[in-house]
């Protein structure tokens, strides 16, 4: 089977189980609704290894596969910066070693929080929850968004995946939508998204201005011709650029668009790794790396984009550091994460940044899905200072997690040990990167693996701070929610010798080579031999510094929390400013509510208040007057010409009453009037 030919399916499948459940999961056994969530994200995740096996037998330089299915828009001829273009945007998809990546994290990651849900949401399930089918429903309408996003073959169908997993996010957040915490978040997130969202727009409007074309391989081909604008100077393509990163920061959660993928943890947990660690919040990264022939040709865009990504890994992760709810901590380092990934592509690395996309997607959804485990033993818990003592209560849940936890600290041989050094050392050599930029991905990797052994230890160590009516009920959560772990657990171990370093016994550059076909043109190639030229003893020794440093947040941690201590209280009372900062987020949500939202609110009043009192006014002024010109005209009817019609009526009828005596209806009165005539006739001639 061509399973090239077939990646339509990819996509669809997804949608179908959204379809039945949508419509007729209200009537369905859990067995039927399970049957259409997971065999749909499961046939796809085999075509998807399908069409992948399929690409990878190709030649490097052929590794790209087109397939228009119909013409979309046809909306005629534009004039653009290369004169008069024909704008018909096809629907069609796109598979390369890029989207080849995207889609089996995507339906990969996918399916194991598929498997998983069905036992963290059991409790939906029942004659009155409509709970169950819907959210399986939601679930499989963001795999089919998502799906779209990362294969669609042209800008146009990419923004349709893009405003899709938008929309499904808002659904999942506010799933559980009787709470009111949840609807707000739900919303805050829909709204924060569109603001970035009219930048992607933008970009998008002056891509097609520029190249005349939205088609991946038009805009890039014609992109890869243009000169390489100065460093410093806002040209076209500059501006293209911090347009679509715009776009980028509000999907991936960056500054300063970050403020809703926190408050997004009020949806169920499964959604908290699926949309908000694996799959959506990559979506900006995707982009940046999609367009990385734009991003080079702009060095000064690219220099946004890692500014913003190290200066985001930072600022999360320091509040990371003394959250107290489980899954804010998660969220705040999911954040810290994506902002690597920026960082990493800012200094021209695109292929390290989709590498640690990859290896976060394993751990990140580990830790999310693992979170969910503590929560179900504990009954819904969230609070770490309510936790502990759970390592050997629920001893499945506890080694997943430390293997994940291992790996998002960089700790070798695990997964995000590779993909984190790999990124430090782009930012140290790449001509694109800066020495204060490696400084900031350090100190964000010493905070990262301070605050997840901080968690680590708050949930498995140390006295059990369990309310004693949960703590009778603890228990390790069912099969069909600990093997995803077990398999995102090897995957957390194993996932990062995909990419190995030179020093490390000659290392191995294989998916490197992969992705080399979608970011191999002439801008990149000279940061790529600037690093290929560095010392592999300097690469060594600042791989060496980055676990030191690691080691040294994990040492720390333990001296704070892994024996009951008051150097915490000490910590926070000797440098209580900064933990209060710290602990309320610096405030921003406070900044932005009285920055835009209160202002916007008042904005809404004044606009109020003038529709009310100039509008309205106007308006009801206009039926103030019909109705007193109605009045007026009433009174002139009824006192003018109602009285002169009165008056000639009267003296009609005056001047008619001796007409009316004669009027008997007799008829002998009649005929003796007609005798008197006539008689008065004859007297009248005989005088005459």
């Amino acid at each position: 089977m061509n399973f090239l030919k077939y990646i339509w399916l990819i996509p669809l499948l997804p949608l179908v189980g959204c379809f039945f459940n949508g419509v007729f999961g209200k009537r369905f056994s859990k067995v039927t609704i399970d049957f259409f969530a997971l065999g749909s994200t499961l046939l796809s995740f085999l075509c998807s290894v399908g069409a992948v096996w399929q690409l990878s037998r190709l030649q490097p330089e052929e590794r790209v596969f087109n397939l228009n299915l119909f013409e979309w828009i046809p909306a005629g001829v534009a004039l653009t910066a290369h004169g008069f273009a024909n704008f018909s945007i096809q629907w069609g998809y796109r598979l390369d070693p890029l989207s080849a990546v995207m889609i089996l994290v995507v339906t990969g990651v996918g399916f194991l929080i598929h498997v998983y849900s069905t036992g963290y949401m059991a409790h939906e399930h029942g004659p009155h929850l409509g709970g169950y089918y819907r959210f399986f429903s939601y679930l499989n309408l963001f795999m089919f968004s998502m799906l779209t996003l990362v294969l669609a073959n042209n800008f146009a169908l990419m923004f349709v995946g893009w405003e899709g997993v938008g929309l499904c996010s808002y659904l999942l957040i506010g799933f559980y939508f009787h709470k009111k915490s949840a609807g707000d978040a739900g919303k805050k997130a829909f709204i924060v998204n569109r603001i970035g969202d009219a930048g992607f727009m933008l970009g998008m409007f002056l891509i097609f201005q520029t190249f005349g074309s939205l088609d991946f391989g038009t805009v890039m081909a014609r992109a890869a011709e243009a000169p390489i604008e100065v460093y410093g100077s806002v040209g076209v393509l500059t501006a293209i650029g911090i347009l679509l990163f715009l776009g980028a920061t509000g999907k991936s959660a960056q500054l300063p668009l970050y403020t809703w993928l926190p408050d997004a943890m009020e949806g169920p947990t499964p959604v908290s790794a699926l949309i908000h660690a694996a799959t959506m919040v990559t979506a900006g990264v995707y982009m940046v790396s999609r367009t990385s022939v734009i991003y080079t040709h702009a060095p000064t865009a690219m220099m946004v984009v890692a500014v913003v990504g190290g200066v985001t890994a930072i600022f999360a992760a320091s509040i990371g550091l003394v959250q107290n709810d489980i899954k804010r901590v998660l969220a705040y380092s999911t954040v810290s994460q994506l902002g690597y990934m920026f960082l990493a592509c800012g200094v021209g690395a695109y292929f390290v940044g989709i590498f640690h996309l990859m290896t976060h997607a394993f751990f990140k959804a580990l830790l999310f899905l693992g979170a969910g485990s503590v929560i179900h033993a504990l009954s819904g818990e969230q609070d770490l200072r309510r936790m502990g003592a759970l390592k050997n209560k629920i001893p499945k849940t506890y080694v997943t997690m430390l293997a994940a936890t291992l790996a998002i600290s960089g700790i070798p041989p695990f997964a995000g040990f590779f993909s984190k050094d790999e990124i430090l050392w782009q930012a140290f050599s790449s001509e694109y990167g800066r020495w204060w930029l490696w400084l900031i991905g350090v100190v964000a990797a010493l905070m990262t693996a301070f605050y997840m052994f901080r968690l680590i230890f708050l949930t498995f160590y140390n006295e059990s701070r369990v309310d004693p009516e949960v703590e009778h009920h603890i228990h390790e959560s069912p099969s069909n929610m600990i093997v995803p772990l077990q398999i995102l657990a090897v995957l957390s171990v194993i996932g990062g010798f995909v990419q190995i370093p030179k020093f490390l016994f000659g290392g191995f550059d294989g998916f490197e080579r992969w992705l080399e076909p979608v970011f191999k043109h002439p801008a990149t190639e000279a940061g790529a031999a600037a690093v290929e030229h560095a010392s592999l003893g300097a690469e060594a020794g600042l791989a060496l510094f980055s676990v030191v440093v690691a080691l040294t947040g994990i040492y720390l941690a333990y001296r704070f929390y892994y024996r009951p201590s008051s150097a915490p209280d000490r910590a926070m009372a000797s440098a209580k400013p900064v933990y209060t900062v710290l602990f309320n987020k610096y405030y921003m949500d406070k900044i932005y509510d009285a920055l835009f939202v209160n202002r916007t609110k008042d904005l809404g009043n004044a606009l109020w208040a003038f529709d009310r009192g100039v509008i309205d006014g106007g308006v009801n002024g206009s039926g103030w007057f019909t109705r007193f010109t109605a009045n007026v005209s009433c009174w002139w009817d009824k006192w003018i010409v109602d009285g002169l019609v009165n008056v000639v009526g009267f003296t009609v009828k005056m001047l008619s009453y001796p007409l009316r005596i004669l009027q008997t209806g007799f008829v002998q009165s009649y005929a003796f009037l007609m005798v008197l005539g006539i008689i008065a006739f004859i007297w009248l001639y005989v005088l005459r």
